[in-house]
């Protein structure tokens, strides 16, 4: 939004935000959590107000685009704060919907206690829980020790920092170790259950890890639902109309087809005449009939 501005000083820019932010220092979510930063504001780089002061661009945060029309040049848009729901009219339209967290199609995901952490809100649902419960990624593990809790880090390969060389990596591995943190490398998550108020991370080939709170930090995959949504849409439509005018060359077909069995010859005509008349008839009802 903000190349755009510089770009073009007179267009007008609407940008909707599905979340509450627009511009927030990512890197230091885990350290919010793990009491290293501990004002909210410092995550904030901009705000909507701020934005729009520097740049005249209309930021309208917690605003969701739930369906795009191409068609009539507009998108469907939910206020996630009132629940009202209505259509943006544009010229030219910018999907940048980022990514999401990837979340494994697991048994128990989705759980109470199952956390991801990619958004502001994300990291206020994590704090919010650890405050609430005080239970007991390689960044994040380390904000959790700073709270003293007990942390393990599981995953299949059998390594941390898979770009690095294995004799690297052990370097990594014992500073982990060092502090504290548990590593359960070379191990399948086969789900997740809830028990006794927390959650079991079910192991292939192995017993169970109980956890009062579980992040998963497999990494991310790419948003694209709503254009997915909008291509379907579109089509659907082509189908449909693809089908009409199948149905309307059918029909044309069966017309003259039916011409074509039912071309009569004049009694008055002689027999040669007959033939001649049946043959030009029929060639050109064909003819026609190989345009459709």
């Amino acid at each position: 939004a903000a190349r755009l501005r510089r770009l073009d000083e007179q267009a007008e820019i609407v940008v909707f935000e599905r979340s509450g932010f627009v511009s927030y220092a990512n890197c230091g979510l885990p350290y919010y959590i793990g009491d290293v930063i501990t004002a909210p504001e410092e995550l904030t780089l901009q705000t909507p107000e701020s934005f729009f002061a520097r740049f005249r661009v209309n930021m309208k945060v917690r605003h969701e685009v739930k369906a795009i029309h191409p068609d009539r040049k507009t998108v469907s848009v939910k206020n996630l704060e009132t629940g009202e729901e209505f259509e943006e009219s544009y010229d030219k339209l910018i999907l940048s919907p980022g990514a999401k967290p990837a979340q494994p199609r697991l048994p128990g995901v989705g759980l109470e206690n199952l956390f991801t952490l990619r958004t502001v809100e994300d990291t206020f649902r994590i704090k919010d829980h650890i405050n609430k419960h005080n239970p007991k990624s390689v960044v994040l593990a380390e904000n959790l020790r700073e709270l003293s809790m007990d942390v393990t880090i599981v995953q299949r390969p059998k390594q941390l920092m898979n770009p690095f060389d294995a004799d690297m990596a052990s370097f990594i591995h014992a500073e982990a170790r060092k502090h504290g943190v548990k590593l359960a490398l070379g191990y399948t998550v086969e789900g997740f259950e809830e028990k006794d108020g927390g959650v079991d991370v079910l192991l292939k080939d192995s017993a169970p890890l109980h956890a009062d709170m579980v992040v998963l930090a497999i990494g991310i995959t790419p948003d694209t639902a709503l254009a997915a949504k909008a291509a379907d849409e579109k089509r659907e439509e082509i189908l449909a109309k693809i089908s009409d005018e199948i149905d309307e060359m059918s029909e044309k077909k069966k017309e003259l087809l039916t011409r074509i069995k039912a071309v009569k010859i004049d009694p008055d005509l002689g027999c040669e005449d007959w033939d001649k008349d049946v043959r030009e008839t029929a060639k050109k009802l064909k003819k026609m009939l190989k345009k459709l």
